[in-house]
């Protein structure tokens, strides 16, 4: 028996496939890149992914056991991605793991801050933090562009939080519609 369970397949990785499907389809909405001014580049794609990913993430914290495996596994789908569209752009073996190591900790900072931002509990607004991450590769940011961005994160909190927890844990999220105007 203990045999057999070492080769069983996680049930949540279906689910967590699916959901990060979502992410970067929705992260691929060409809005983003237009009206919210996010660069359409390398580190713009991670942070549109990671945005995402941290709306979803956020939803499955304190939900049992079930979501938190399915929160890690699907944090586990999206850094393998990241592994594999690093070394399709020609990183080498030897530094991918460096590469993602920094891409891990940038995550995890992110999502403290939007957390702690969403939550009215930080020193930052939503717009500054996602001024301060999300666009740090850019030298200037239309304010409105990041306003419309923090409009849409906070209405896809909302939106993803009343929807039933077993459609997450089934791979189906709603994240709502970006308002472009």
């Amino acid at each position: 028996m203990g045999l057999a369970n070492f080769f069983r397949r996680n049930p949540m990785e279906r689910p967590a496939a699916d959901l990060y499907a979502e992410i970067v389809r929705q992260s691929r909405n060409p809005a983003f890149y237009t009206a919210a001014a996010v660069p359409d580049t390398v580190d713009g794609r991670f942070e549109m992914i990671s945005l995402h990913a941290f709306l979803i993430m956020r939803q499955l914290r304190g939900k049992g056991k079930r979501a938190q495996k399915l929160s890690q596994t699907l944090f586990d789908e999206m850094f393998a991605d990241m592994d594999q569209s690093l070394r399709e752009i020609g990183i080498g073996d030897l530094s991918i793991g460096k590469h993602i190591k920094k891409m891990a900790k940038a995550f995890y900072g992110r999502v403290a801050a939007y957390d702690s931002a969403l939550d009215g509990e930080g020193q930052e607004t939503l717009e500054e933090s996602l001024l301060r991450n999300h666009y740090g590769t850019v030298d200037e940011v239309p304010a409105e562009a990041v306003a419309k961005l923090a409009r849409y994160v906070r209405a896809a909190d909302q939106h993803l939080s009343g929807q039933d927890l077993e459609a997450l844990m089934k791979g189906s999220a709603d994240f709502g519609p970006f308002q472009a105007d």
